[in-house]
């Protein structure tokens, strides 16, 4: 079924429904769900992994560095094909690889086949987390931050809901058991929910009254060209450093300040540290998405971003300090993903805010290369870590990245855009200027004028 034809001039505008709207987000989140667990599970697999072959920490969390890298450097290639194709076909497919890769890893017996596995994850999951997130920036430009928080937000928590049946799956069947039938369950999801996505008609959208927006849509050379996007890299780049090293190496962090297996009562609920922690992250980093992005459509990108950034700074500060207390690293752990999550919302909100929608998946995709080349700098923090003896040096320099970030927004950025919305406004006044003026009206002003 093709799209509802648009309205004639001076025809009414046919009414938009919030319901199919609403409905492409449901889809969206349920297909983020389904490939959370590649990121957010794999801690609980490093542990087994090195039982079992007997390789290095290093080399196993070099997996990890291969699944992040692939699937944030090739989402411009994705983004392509996003515009192009449209959500189907590419989240469609991503299903399939997110369900092989984890099917590979659960025959790998060598590093190589390891690495494989998570190359092959990476490209799936970059099909679906950024097909689902374009997807929402194009429905949802009256509520941008809220749609693309809850869109990332089912990537951010969802994971939430399945540590304990993973963890307690390896415990029971092994690693391998639960790589298999987990990576079948997801993809399969992934794969159903994919034919429920499509892209919105013109007449199918709403735009915001509180936040600036384009008037024009950037290509991706166009971008390329402005301080903004690249000021946004930076930026996205210095805040997402802390966060993903918290991802990949909690674990790591918890057992090295000994309080891994040390039972923690938060709420009446008793458990050990390290996995209290890690269903609490999860929450916290679910929740933050829709959280900041709702706030930032209300009071700018650049305010939200000043806050959010400083609060997980500080978090990180506060951990270095205070973790080898197990309730205090459970709940700066909370805190530090809090302020973390929101990094996919509000970058990506930003970005449409500022280049508009119809080329958004490739620049998008290549804004968010950030995350690989935060992703390389992971293992940096291991080797930080063993030359100077502690998690500290490493927590204090990520800490400096976010709050460098936090001071960018207000003291840089937000003038930055206000320049660049008032240029574009300007040169959309003057092409409506020519449009509703005749050009033998216009030469005869011209003449008059002489």
């Amino acid at each position: 079924m093709g799209h509802p034809t648009a309205a004639q001039p001076g025809e009414p505008r046919p009414a938009i429904s919030d319901s199919k709207r609403w409905m492409q987000i449901v889809a969206g989140i349920i297909c983020m769900v389904a490939a959370a667990n590649i990121q957010y599970a794999w801690t609980l697999f490093v542990p087994e992994i090195q039982a079992t072959h007997n390789w290095t920490r290093a080399a196993i969390q070099t997996a990890f560095t291969v699944f992040v890298v692939v699937q944030t450097w090739l989402t411009p290639i994705e983004g392509y094909f996003i515009d192009r194709y449209g959500p189907r076909v590419v989240v469609a497919v991503g299903g399939l690889f997110t369900g092989l890769a984890w099917v590979v890893n659960s025959y790998a017996d060598t590093l190589s086949m390891l690495y494989i596995g998570s190359a092959i994850g990476g490209i799936g999951v970059g099909c679906v987390y950024s097909t689902c997130v374009n997807n929402a920036l194009k429905w949802f430009p009256d509520k941008r931050g809220l749609a693309v928080g809850l869109t990332a937000g089912g990537y951010g928590a969802g994971s939430a809901l399945t540590i304990l049946p993973i963890a307690n799956m390896i415990h029971s069947s092994g690693y391998q058991a639960t790589f298999f039938w987990f990576g079948l369950v997801q993809g399969t999801i992934i794969f159903i929910a994919a034919w429920a996505l499509r892209m919105p008609a013109k007449e199918e959208v709403k735009h915001s009254t509180k936040v600036a927006q384009s008037r024009r849509d950037y290509t991706l050379g166009e971008a390329l060209r402005t301080p903004v996007f690249w000021l946004l890299q930076a930026m996205f780049i210095c805040t997402v450093t802390g966060g993903l090293m918290a991802v990949a190496q909690l674990g790591v962090i918890a057992h090295d300040l000994g309080v891994k297996e040390t039972p923690v009562n938060l709420f009446g609920i008793t458990m050990a540290a390290l996995p209290f922690a890690l269903m609490l992250d999860r929450v916290m980093n679910g929740i933050s998405r829709p959280l900041f992005g709702f706030i930032s459509d209300h009071i700018g990108r650049e305010r939200t971003m000043f806050i959010a950034f400083s609060l997980e700074g500080l978090g990180i500060i506060m951990l270095a300090h205070l973790g080898h207390d197990p309730m205090m690293f459970l709940i700066l752990s909370g805190v530090v993903f809090l302020a973390w999550g929101e990094v996919y919302s509000l970058f990506s909100a930003t970005a449409a805010d500022t280049f508009g929608t119809k080329h958004a998946g490739k620049i998008y995709g290549v804004l968010y290369c950030a995350k690989g080349v935060a992703a390389l700098l992971v293992p940096f923090g291991n080797l930080l870590m063993e030359a100077t003896g502690t998690w500290a040096t490493v927590l204090y320099v990520t800490a400096g990245m976010d709050l460098t970030a936090a001071v960018a927004a207000l003291v840089i950025l937000k003038p930055m855009l206000a320049r660049h919305h008032a240029r574009n406004g300007a040169l959309a006044a003057e092409a409506d200027r020519k449009i509703t003026v005749p050009p033998g009206v216009a030469a005869q002003a011209a003449g008059s004028s002489d």
